[in-house]
């Protein structure tokens, strides 16, 4: 989440950004040029919340806003709240939910998943969503650039504290879902299974018959129902592609179902 020390070369002005188009056009981003920039993983993350009119929705380290921004856009009458540990990213996301008509649904929160209590009152969400960094500190070489590093490799956060982070603060019943690497689902599911049940693992396979890269894991808190392997979804076809399921969701605004969590 934060690194002990940032990285030589420091961040890129926060300043310079892109105009995105997500959704067919439906939502429209200010990103960083340069920094991590938002791509699949949260449109699918916010296609696999079956919210309602009048729920809450976390975004546990929600960037420039694309995830609970999809949502929202998706479905009415629901308010979210993202939890974002670098201030200018948190100020994009809240100009981005303005300049896409959803400022009143949407509020941005400063801070470290680590300082959640003090933040957030616990169980005060329906649905948490999470995108967390997906390399494990010390995995990889971190970027020079500050703003990628923090939003690609842990430092003091593990994943385990967003487990915990998400957990506190999801009411009884309520769904938490992770968007990550398929190869770090066993501690997704270790830490969540303490107090979370009914899981759902929905594979994002890149191609047929190629193994998936990235898996998204929706489990309910409090809740012992059986755990369910979807069949999951293949992102492209053979020419690269997306596939018409894929593109029904990332284009057209879709819901996702894994399997009735």
């Amino acid at each position: 989440m934060s690194p002990a020390a940032p990285p030589s070369g420091g961040c890129a002005d926060p300043t310079d950004t892109t105009e995105d188009a997500l959704l067919g056009g439906h939502i429209v981003l200010q990103q960083p040029k340069d920094g991590y920039r938002a791509a699949i993983d949260p449109v699918f993350l916010a296609a696999a919340v079956a919210a309602k009119p009048g729920e809450r929705i976390l975004d546990l380290g929600s960037g420039v806003g694309t995830a609970a921004l999809c949502l929202l856009s998706r479905v009415g009458g629901i308010k979210a709240t993202g939890l974002e540990i670098q201030s200018d990213l948190a100020e994009l996301s809240r100009q981005n939910a303005a300049g896409n008509n959803l400022g009143e649904r949407f509020e941005a929160i400063e801070g470290d998943v680590l300082s959640v209590s003090k933040l957030l009152p616990p169980e005060s969400f329906d649905h948490v969503i999470c995108n967390p960094p997906y390399l494990a500190s010390g995995a990889a070489r971190p970027s020079p650039n500050l703003a990628r590093t923090t939003a690609n490799h842990e430092g003091d956060a593990q994943l385990t504290d967003w487990i915990e982070a998400a957990i506190a603060l999801v009411n009884r019943k309520g769904s938490i879902t992770f968007i990550h690497r398929a190869d770090r689902i066993d501690t997704l599911i270790h830490g969540l299974s303490r107090q979370t049940g009914g899981f759902r693992v929905f594979p994002l396979w890149p191609k047929s018959g190629k193994a998936a890269k990235r898996v998204l894991l929706q489990s309910r808190k409090a809740i012992a129902s059986p755990a369910i392997m979807a069949p999951g979804l293949v992102l492209h076809r053979d020419d690269g592609q997306f596939t018409e399921a894929a593109d029904a969701i990332l284009r057209r605004g879709a819901a996702l179902d894994l399997g009735g969590c």
